[in-house]
């Protein structure tokens, strides 16, 4: 039987405000039920002990930790994972999955701002909206996702993928303004609508604009129209993750030809957006 976390206060009388970094299942996978509850973590500032707040039922030998309830006011769970899998039924709050270098974090229902911020490994898949700043770059961080897979299934927020430097990022839904700003490297997928002033300082790095042709920032100059051979292997590997804006397409979704762009020119014009002609 995998770990049961499941928060034992109401929404009226329980903190604002839940710190769970560090509960993660490489560090949980030897200990006893007694010896989780008395892990320490902090609620609203202060700090007290995982079984004040939370039910803890079962092991994660297994390495598997199930979150059972609402998690909205829980931030920063499976901050730091190396390895093993977190499954969060409902919702999730903001730094979920922050600085991951392995193992697989599952949102149910929507997370919060900053997803996987500063992830380096893993997997973080998520079925319902994110918030601002996923697969972000934390203030003061020069680069963001160093690497992993990043699957949203419904809509996110503004400035998603910023300063990305490797890692894969599929949108199910529309993203908010400045997506991809000053990407350094890595791929994002958008299947909806792309806001505003998306791909502004790009280094390096590609976002794929799938149903929608986004606005070019001036910025940017026209490539050539043409089929780019890896975006069905690219469209492969997000339906296996479980990206099901790419899972119910006609299989030559990705096939036709794609209209090729090359920015920032500002920041050196080695960053690149593709659209589809024809739609």
């Amino acid at each position: 039987m995998p770990l049961l976390l499941s928060p034992s206060t109401t929404a009226g009388n329980g903190p604002l405000s839940i710190d769970l970094a560090g509960i993660v299942p490489d560090r949980l996978a030897d200990l006893s039920a007694d010896a989780i509850a008395r892990i320490a973590i902090s609620a609203d500032g202060r700090p007290c002990q995982l079984g004040d707040l939370f039910t803890i039922e079962g092991s994660a030998a297994d390495g598997r930790i199930d979150c059972v309830g609402d998690y909205s006011r829980v931030h920063r769970l499976g901050a730091g994972m190396q390895r093993g899998e977190i499954v969060v039924q409902a919702n999730v709050g903001r730094h979920a999955g922050e600085a991951m270098a392995g193992g697989t974090l599952s949102v149910q229902g929507n997370a919060g701002d900053w997803l996987a911020a500063d992830m380096t490994g893993g997997e973080v898949l998520v079925r319902g909206n994110a918030g601002d700043h996923v697969a972000a770059a934390s203030p003061g961080s020069e680069t963001g996702v160093r690497g992993g897979l990043i699957v949203i299934n419904g809509d996110v927020g503004c400035l998603a993928a910023t300063r990305m430097r490797r890692g894969l990022l599929g949108i199910g839904g529309s993203c908010g303004e400045a997506a991809a700003f000053e990407m350094r490297a890595g791929t994002v997928l958008v299947a909806g609508r792309v806001g505003r002033r998306s791909g502004v300082g790009m280094r390096r790095g590609s976002l794929i604009a799938l149903l929608e042709k986004p606005e070019i920032p001036p910025t940017f100059s026209r490539g050539a129209a043409w089929s780019p051979t890896i975006l069905p292997l690219l469209a492969g590997r997000l339906a296996r993750a479980g990206f099901h804006a790419t899972a119910g397409l006609p299989a030559d979704a990705f096939g036709g030809i794609w209209q090729h762009w090359h920015g920032d020119l500002l920041a050196g014009g080695r960053g690149e957006i593709f659209h589809r002609l024809g739609r």
